[in-house]
């Protein structure tokens, strides 16, 4: 995982964070976004929900919780190899994600909610999937991938709360 990713984790999410861990852990790859925040509510991240295939029933605790930021954890389709990363701004989401999702709200639509009567922003870490055939658990790529997100978040969210 670049350091660059590293450092434009820290420069954007700057303040107050909550990470929102999205997917269904039955739909392959799909399920990275659960894996990875199970993995940092594990290592004691302060912040960090598994919203599972309703992220929709966080929105309003997420909007009036006073987060400067929410990042979003999620596989996301996008050109490129199989575990391959994308970071987005709220503005790309509702760009690249209006309308289509295995979730109820797509992504973009997400951003907005949240966004939408508050301060804070909202930002989006996804993960290209090789397969979201049911059953299946993560690829070999994607948990590659999931391993080095899991460093670099819990060092960049280590610099917002020291006792991490």
């Amino acid at each position: 995982m670049s350091s660059d990713l590293r450092a434009e984790l820290g420069g954007k999410l700057a303040g107050r964070t909550c990470v929102l861990g999205i997917g269904d852990s039955q739909w392959g790859d799909d399920g990275l976004g659960v894996v990875l925040a199970q993995s940092l509510q594990d290592a004691g991240c302060p912040n960090v929900v598994v919203t599972g295939s309703t992220p929709e029933n966080w929105v309003d605790w997420a909007r009036k919780a006073g987060f400067e930021n929410v990042l979003l954890l999620d596989a996301v389709e996008f050109p490129g190899e199989a575990g391959s990363v994308v970071f987005l701004e709220s503005a790309q989401l509702r760009n690249r994600y209006p309308q289509v999702s295995t979730h109820k709200f797509s992504l973009g639509t997400l951003a907005s909610l949240i966004e939408n009567e508050s301060k804070t922003r909202v930002w989006c870490l996804g993960v290209k999937p090789k397969s979201l055939a049911p059953g299946a658990g993560l690829s070999e790529p994607v948990k590659a991938t999931v391993e080095l997100l899991k460093e670099l978040l819990i060092g960049v969210l280590k610099t917002r709360d020291p006792e991490v």
